[in-house]
């Protein structure tokens, strides 16, 4: 077979007997792990076993006994569904497994155990890569369009951090990534995004395999799909190579050289496959794409590829030590030699070397809050979004590797970082800490993912309404324990004159039903700040800001509690020297509701008490005692006050509570008018509180 590919001229060659047989390897042990699950995907890790082969045993600079290596190149398996064979890889290339701290183990990452018990209770090899769970596993994937677009994130980050280490005599950072991605994952709208900004940036170290095999699970991908995608690509700004067949290595290879030599935009090679390649009534049809072959099958499929049909999860004599005479020598010379570079580097840039160790590390530079203000009493105070702003700008200066930007709304969002030396992320300027994400609310969060599984403290800003675009990524940064931020302003019905497209109503409780995403909705400057520094000692959980449009007051800490309580997401902000009749509860703008019906109940006689209840998500981690002191079984006189629909506080309320906000959605006009017209007013907490007290 002879073909071109964009000058590049592609010859099917024979493989090495050992080629090939690694090659079968992978195939049969993908085969069988999915069989004897009886669950999965073995299909595409059929076709493509020569493409990871030729990626990870011919082109990668990995070190598979130091899989954390800083300086490694990423492979990111987009198609998550193909699972095993990223698990099969890093079984026969000999991956280590790492501890929790990042030390190496003297054991696999992948033991063959392990492949054996996949998709089962307690396996590592799960029934799509997740991060963190095996070394090797750069980002979790399944969710189609996530991986690629991780991988946009940590190709960004990797030219940021050679823009602001790297010198003549000191490449630090100089690794590629390898994204390997199926037709699902180009069909998602998340995809395009991000190879949307990619191509805009020209990120010449990004690589997306793409496995044009056209089958879907329905059928043939002709029932909903018939883009040239090569030339969307050529479109967005990408270097596009075509291989018409993923067995021709020797296409591969050039393909992968022709890539390293491209140097101002990323490259897509389209790789044309035979999904289920070998299994003979199977092969190029959808049945080999979600469901196990059947045994039968498989034994005709091993005969085809030279493999005894009668034996499982088979690793022929010899194919370990092939892996390890290539991908193992290679990846360790290049570690060595990366290590001493890092060494000269240590010592040339001392105070360099401490900030990127302390980003290897996960740790947080000395001094990172000291410049964290404090902001006056004021009556007339300022919008959450205005205070979030000057706190942002004076954390992210003492935390060198905290960068972010917003989906074109930074003058709304106030996220723009405008200390000297920030500077603006761009095409001729990867040293940037300001993002421009354009209008693409999806890929940013998916983007940041990709940052924050490289080392750096991402932050991505947006409108809260628009975080329905985000749910999917948002989701997976709390699945992998990400410490993203994000920065979503216009809160609730105080946008106003945008209207109910504009004013999000049931996202708090949607974001709040993440588990693990921490959402922050302070109610005042101060809370805001501390708010911040909450969040930033909490480097296994993202965190979500949800600030205001509108001012709101700033509490006297002299007349009021400490702000110091938001740390544990709800603390008495006033009345908390007795017991009380009534509880009065709120969060953000409506938190200053609840003060002035507490003064007015307090007037005319009654017990009452403030709790301000910023992050319901870690109130509800504190201890049991902590959780009854702030808030008393015995007093069932509650009141919640939020912008936002109910669903967050039925477990604080109770059966006698009441509840001041939203069941509708919103309307235009001015905001205090809004307010009014939905009962969202001090007045209405006042009347609610005497009625639960008469209940």
């Amino acid at each position: 077979m002879v073909g071109t590919t964009h000058g590049i001229k592609t010859m099917s060659v024979a493989f090495t007997d050992m080629q090939t047989t690694a090659i079968d390897t992978i195939r049969g042990l993908s085969m069988d792990a999915v069989q004897t699950a009886n669950s999965g995907h073995p299909g595409t890790p059929m076709a493509l076993a020569p493409v990871a082969y030729q990626v990870y045993n011919h082109t990668m600079k990995y070190d598979p006994a130091h899989p954390l290596w800083p300086g490694r190149d990423r492979f990111v398996l987009s198609c998550g569904h193909a699972s095993m064979l990223l698990y099969s890889m890093l079984h026969l290339t000999g991956v280590k497994a790492v501890d929790h701290d990042g030390n190496v183990k003297n054991e696999p990452s992948i033991s063959l155990d392990a492949i054996k018990r996949f998709r089962q209770i307690g396996s590592i090899c799960a029934g799509h890569p997740e991060y963190k769970e095996a070394a090797g596993i750069e980002t979790t994937t399944g969710p189609l369009g996530q991986g690629v677009s991780n991988s946009v994130g940590m190709a960004m980050a990797q030219q940021w951090l050679a823009a602001r280490y790297n010198t003549s005599k000191h490449k630090l950072f100089d690794y590629n990534i390898f994204a390997l991605c199926s037709d699902g994952d180009l069909m998602e709208g998340i995809s395009t995004e991000a190879a949307s900004v990619a191509g805009h940036l020209g990120l010449p170290n990004l690589c997306w395999i793409y496995d044009d095999n056209k089958i879907t699970i329905e059928g043939g991908t002709d029932l909903a799909f018939s883009e040239n995608m090569g030339l969307k690509f050529e479109g967005l700004g990408w270097h596009v190579l075509h291989v018409d067949d993923a067995n021709d290595t020797a296409a591969l290879a050039k393909a992968l050289e022709s890539f390293k030599a491209c140097t101002d935009k990323p490259t897509l090679i389209v790789v044309k496959s035979i999904i289920g390649y070998g299994a003979p009534n199977k092969q190029n049809t959808h049945n080999a794409h979600g469901a196990p072959l059947g045994w039968d099958e498989i034994a005709l499929a091993k005969e085809s590829y030279g493999l005894p049909k009668d034996k499982t999860f088979y690793i022929p004599e010899g194919v370990m030590e092939h892996f390890a005479e290539n991908i193992g020598a290679r990846g360790k010379k290049s570690y060595e030699e990366w290590q001493k570079v890092w060494e000269s580097f240590k010592t040339a840039y001392a105070d360099k070397a401490a900030e990127l160790e302390a980003m290897f590390s996960g740790k947080l530079p000395a001094g990172w809050d000291k410049d964290i203000p404090v902001f006056p009493a004021s009556e007339k105070g300022d919008a959450t979004r205005n205070s979030g702003g000057k706190v942002l700008n004076a954390i992210a200066k003492n935390i060198p590797f905290m960068i972010g930007g917003s989906a074109d709304l930074a003058p709304s969002t106030k996220t723009n970082l405008d200390f000297e030396g920030a500077g603006d992320y761009l095409p001729d300027n990867f040293g940037g800490r300001n993002l421009h994400f354009g209008i693409r609310e999806h890929a940013m969060a998916a983007i940041c993912n990709g940052m924050s599984v490289s080392g750096l403290r991402p932050y991505g800003a947006t409108f809260f309404v628009f975080t329905d675009y985000m749910r999917g990524a948002m989701r997976l940064s709390s699945i992998m324990h990400l410490p993203v931020i994000y920065v979503l302003t216009h809160d609730g019905i105080g946008v106003g004159e945008d209207g109910p497209t504009h004013q999000p109503i049931e996202h708090l409780s949607a974001c709040r039903a993440i588990p693990g995403l921490n959402v922050f909705r302070p109610g005042d400057a101060n809370e805001v700040a501390e708010c911040y520094k909450t969040a930033l000692l909490i480097s296994d959980h993202p965190a979500a800001f949800v600030l205001s449009r509108q001012n709101m007051p700033t509490f006297d800490r002299t007349k009021f509690a400490p702000v110091s309580g938001c740390s544990k997401g709800g603390y008495i902000l006033a009345g908390g020297s007795e017991k009380p009749e009534v509880i009065l509860m709120g969060t953000g703008s409506e938190l200053s509701l609840c003060v002035t019906a507490y003064e007015k109940l307090v007037a005319s006689g009654v017990k009452a008490r403030v709790v301000s209840m910023p992050c319901l998500d870690l109130f509800m981690i504190q201890p049991q005692a902590y959780q009854d002191e702030v808030l008393p079984p015995s007093v069932t006189a509650r009141v919640a006050c939020e912008a936002g629909i109910q669903m967050s506080w039925d477990r604080f309320i109770g059966l006698k509570g009441r509840f001041v906000g939203m069941s509708s959605y919103g309307a235009s006009g001015p905001f205090e008018q809004v307010y009014a017209k939905f009962g969202i007013t001090a007045e209405a907490v006042e009347k609610a509180a005497r009625a639960a007290m008469a209940s």
